[in-house]
């Protein structure tokens, strides 16, 4: 396993930051909903403390704070697979969403939501990673040609998203009403209702993959200068980039599969991190996993509060804020 290496005060201070930003948009998450509760008493109630209303207890830890957690731990998951995406194509606008991975997890995990209903919910996540997998098998397969192409990687997978999509409309057209409601809304990326069950499935593959990812940071830098200088410097290319890319498959898929399709959180937490860091991915990685936690906080936050008492889902959020931002780095980078 690799070493990581220690980090700099500007990252330590941006760590901080961003983590003071979650731990506010958190609380205040918790705090909204049917009825306010103040972030002190929210804070209270976290750490033990009684509080004036005895069903505050209730209301935070069994019905809003699941919900957030979800949202957090999604959001990194899908962080960290945009970031490593985006470190094995070394295309900058490459996401799980946009080469393909998203729609393998969602087709599958739709699958099982529409035809296989009475499916324990800890068995989604093993779904959309097998779908994920599939499609990412697919893609590396098509775009092998003596070896894998980062290019080719990122063309191949827009192909395998639009398939996916497709199919994926094909098997909610053919599902009954009620079920195909729940899967629609489910796609439109949204972590209404959840509950400790998806916190638990979820958190383990977060966890695990993550701490890989950044331990085999130090070689996504090295991938990140090009296969000929790789190699030079001893890299196994094609066993690095496969690895990573199985890494970022597992965080897609286990965050699609619990939070549904979020899109533009992988394209957009990277960028922004890089921003803030620099170039260096055991920097870039930790960031955006906290910058990705926040997005989808956030963005679950202003779906329930703009037009209210009607929740958008979070992903409508993302979308709106991400395909903006996702047209300015495509004129940014043609103006270069």
């Amino acid at each position: 396993m690799k070493s990581y290496v220690l980090p700099n005060s500007k990252f330590k201070k941006v760590l901080l930051g961003l983590g003071l930003v979650l731990v506010v948009a958190m609380v205040t998450s918790v705090s909204y909903g049917e009825y306010a509760i103040a972030p002190l008493d929210v804070i209270k109630t976290l750490i033990g403390i009684e509080t004036a209303n005895p069903g505050d207890a209730f209301a935070i830890r069994t019905l809003r704070l699941p919900r957030t957690l979800v949202a957090f731990l999604a959001g990194v998951g899908l962080a960290m697979a945009g970031t490593l995406t985006q470190g094995i194509t070394r295309n900058p606008l490459a996401a799980p969403s946009i080469i393909g991975v998203n729609a393998g997890a969602s087709l599958a995990a739709v699958t099982v939501l529409v035809l296989l209903p009475n499916v324990p919910f800890s068995v989604l996540p093993f779904a959309a990673f097998g779908g994920a997998l599939g499609v990412s098998l697919l893609i590396y397969l098509f775009a092998w040609q003596g070896g894998s192409s980062p290019l080719r990687l990122v063309l191949v997978g827009v192909g395998f998203s639009l398939i996916g999509g497709a199919f994926t409309s094909v098997i909610v057209t053919l599902g009954q009403i009620n079920l195909a409601s729940q899967a629609l809304v489910w796609l439109a990326g949204s972590v209404y209702g959840r509950t400790w069950e998806q916190v638990i499935a979820l958190f383990p593959w977060i966890a695990i993959c993550g701490v890989l990812a950044l331990c085999w940071a130090r070689e996504l830098n090295v991938l990140h200068l090009g296969d000929d200088t790789a190699r030079g410097l001893g890299s196994w290319v094609e066993g690095q980039r496969g690895f990573l890319l199985l890494l970022a498959v597992a965080l897609a898929g286990a965050s699609v599969a619990t939070a549904g399709t979020i899109g533009f959180v992988g394209l957009m937490a990277p960028h922004l991190s890089r921003q803030l860091v620099g170039s260096t991915y055991q920097e870039i990685l930790p960031t955006a996993a906290l910058m990705g936690g926040a997005i989808v906080v956030l963005a679950d936050l202003l779906g329930r509060l703009l037009f209210a008492p009607i929740e958008l889902p979070c992903g409508i959020i993302t979308a709106i804020i991400g395909a903006p931002y996702f047209l300015y780095l495509l004129i940014r980078d043609r103006e270069r």
